[in-house]
């Protein structure tokens, strides 16, 4: 086997890996991100990569599908491997231990790199360990991420490798990421032969897109369709009014409704506000954001106007939706959530 241009020298010491897994963990990200190390290490012959499996307190943990999963110890084990990396999944945002915290960043000190899969990047966001570096959460936490963090370089990107901080989307993405590093140190050859044992046909890079295209979600391809609802999508906070959406993609008013109907069974107006009626949602379950705030960000004029909304759309009203949220979150464990500290909506 060539091991490619920049591959490390054989018999070089291995490198090793440390997950964090957080209560309701992504399954999908942390196998995908693991088992590109596995097959690298059978593949090649030798043992290039070694990987402990930590939770905070070192005790068993469910993953979102209720997989429970056996770890190998807990963080006062760690060491100092060369990558950290935490795994989460859904509620993160309500969970903040601060020996978590603290451990993350003697970690960080000690020159350890640190990443994040899926909505790991909450954790390295708290501890002040993302910083002025870019950062990737999933697409559909990005927005309330970027509410939550505005100083924050956060990137729509498949995920971001700068230099000790290494964040992912999630889900597939974590291969990408892992057959990145595998190209990195031991060439592109062998994160190719990685790949193809996965039938992962591609190796994605940073800039790939994270969601698929709009033309895949919605199932159409008339492109003036299209690039009206792209342009909804950019103008969630200032919502543009519908003659300027009709002018923007060059059409009337008319043809514009005529489209949406066919398409899309409703007027564009009502599809504009259903978008802004999920961003609305997502916020509200993922943020400490107020419902005036909330609205706000979602184009809403007033709070009364945004509540009469998301009760006519979701058949509860916005403090009921977050009330609900904070029952789901993960029970008190290693992870403490925080629902009871944060700040109510308004």
């Amino acid at each position: 086997m060539n091991p490619g241009a920049g591959a490390r020298h054989s018999g070089e010491a291995r490198q090793s890996f440390a997950f964090l897994l957080l209560p309701q963990f992504s399954m999908l990200a942390f196998s995908s991100a693991v088992e590109p190390l596995r097959a690298a290490n059978r593949l090649s012959g030798e043992a290039l990569y070694d990987w402990r499996i930590l939770t905070a307190d070192g005790r068993p943990i469910n993953s979102s599908s209720r997989m429970h999963l056996l770890p190998d110890g807990g963080l006062d084990d760690v060491g100092r491997p060369d990558f950290l990396i935490v795994v989460a999944g859904l509620e993160v945002q309500r969970l903040r231990e601060p020996s978590v915290i603290a451990a993350l960043r003697r970690l960080a000190r000690s020159g350890c790199r640190l990443g994040a899969l899926s909505t790991g990047s909450y954790l390295l966001a708290w501890a002040g360990l993302l910083d002025g570096f870019r950062c990737t959460v999933h697409w559909e936490n990005l927005d309330a991420f970027r509410e939550d963090f505005p100083d924050l370089e956060a990137t729509g990107e498949l995920f971001e490798v700068d230099g000790a901080r290494l964040t992912c989307s999630g889900g597939t993405a974590s291969m990408d990421m892992v057959l990145s590093l595998i190209a990195e140190t031991h060439g592109r050859d062998l994160a190719a032969q990685v790949a193809e044992q996965f039938i992962h046909e591609r190796i994605r890079d940073t800039h790939d897109h994270q969601r698929m295209s709009l033309q895949g979600r919605l199932g159409i391809s008339h492109p003036k369709l299209l690039q009206v609802v792209s342009l909804m999508e950019e103008h969630l906070e200032e919502p543009l009014a519908r003659a300027e959406l009709a002018r923007r993609a060059g059409l009337s008013t008319r043809q514009l409704e005529r489209l949406f109907r066919r398409y899309l069974g409703r007027t564009p107006t009502r599809y504009y506000l259903e978008l802004r009626l999920h961003r609305a949602r997502a916020l509200l379950t993922q943020t400490a954001m107020s419902v005036l705030n909330v609205a706000l960000a979602c184009g809403f004029v007033s709070a009364s106007h945004f509540s009469k909304c998301y009760r006519e759309f979701f058949h509860k009203m916005p403090r009921e939706e977050r009330q609900q949220a904070e029952k789901r979150a993960p029970q008190p464990g290693p992870l403490q959530p925080e629902s009871a500290r944060l700040p109510k909506g308004g």
